[in-house]
């Protein structure tokens, strides 16, 4: 049997497909796993050995502008995948995407699977399934190989990652340079579109002092650089700009890249993010992740998009992230520090 996967989403929805693709290749150990995915998101499968190949798409176009040479590379993708000849091909998303179907069917599988609400959509494809917004975003992308014969166990297998090694050789010179040993520190990160998802200065401030103190971890502070109402990527320096300022020297700010990221959060002893891409990262790593989620009487992130895996742990609140009190962040940031 011959399956493609296409993914088309965020860094964080790639690592919440890792389950199922643990559970088809084990389920089918003789069939041909290959993946499909934008370039900017393939890494993230680097080392996964469920997949035997991957392939890649450019951006085609932004906006009203037309990448051409990305736009005849597609082309040729999409030519080169109907040679494979595809028993299935699996648009890997927890709701209906028309671009990630549209993918699939380009393909030319002998069967399309995917989730389709619209009824376009759902002429359009052999098998097209209707997603259940209660269940997890990887629940949803696991129920995806009923088609294929595969049943979803009663517990997924957690997530999976390997960090970049560049990342990690960076985060090793980053934290002699700082004079940290890995370990002793954990990382607070405060990253997210959303600003309530976001604590305060004070609480980082009081969180950043509870972990010296009492536990003898130094922090290592990240942020998004620039100002909250930028229109594409807002920044979180009003919240970061007083914790610097307040010259903690147990405090250790970082402002560099996604993959460094990683590497520092792979030598600390825990993290703590808000709901976003890098909380699924710190999902996979050693020391865990502590995610923070807030307006859930707006949009209940726990039953679709907390941190999954027996290094994860979660706080969730109905309103504003400035509800969680120490002791409840505490608590749970020991648990971490026993696993």
């Amino acid at each position: 049997m011959k399956i493609l996967i296409v993914k088309r989403d965020k860094l964080g929805d790639m690592i919440v497909t890792t389950p199922m693709l643990r559970v088809l290749r084990e389920a089918l150990p003789d069939a041909e796993i290959h993946l499909l995915a934008a370039e900017y998101n393939l890494w993230v499968v680097d080392g996964n050995e469920c997949i035997d190949k991957r392939w890649s798409f450019g951006r085609a176009r932004t906006g009203k502008k037309i990448h051409w040479r990305a736009a005849l590379g597609q082309l040729k993708l999409y030519l080169d995948l109907k040679r494979e000849k595809f028993d299935f091909a699996i648009a890997a998303g927890g709701e209906e995407s028309h671009r990630a179907l549209s993918r699939a069917l380009h393909a030319s599988a002998k069967r399309t699977v995917g989730y389709a609400t619209d009824a376009k959509w759902r002429a359009k494809i052999s098998d097209p399934l209707t997603p259940n917004n209660e269940e997890h975003e990887s629940v949803r992308i696991a129920r995806l190989m009923e088609p294929l014969g595969v049943s979803l166990p009663a517990v997924l297998p957690d997530p999976e990652f390997h960090p970049p090694a560049a990342g990690l050789a960076f985060a090793d010179q980053w934290l002699a340079s700082e004079k940290v040993a890995p370990r002793t520190f954990w990382v607070l990160g405060i990253g997210s579109r959303i600003p309530n998802h976001q604590p305060n200065t004070e609480q980082i401030l009081r969180w950043a002092k509870w972990a010296k103190e009492s536990r003898g971890l130094d922090t290592v502070f990240m942020w998004t650089p620039g100002a909250a109402d930028h229109p594409l990527y807002p920044g979180d320096d009003a919240i970061a700009e007083p914790v610097l300022a307040a010259g903690m020297p147990y405090i250790h700010p970082f402002r560099g890249g996604l993959k460094e990221a990683i590497g520092l959060i792979w030598r600390a002893n825990t993290s703590l993010f808000p709901n976003s891409g890098l909380m699924h990262f710190a999902s996979t790593s050693p020391g865990g992740v502590l995610g923070l989620l807030a307006n859930a009487d707006v949009w209940d992130a726990k039953a679709q998009w907390k941190p999954i895996g027996s290094h994860a742990r979660y706080v969730e609140t109905r309103g504003s992230a400035h509800a969680f009190t120490d002791a409840e962040i505490f608590a749970q940031i020991d648990d971490l520090l026993r696993v």
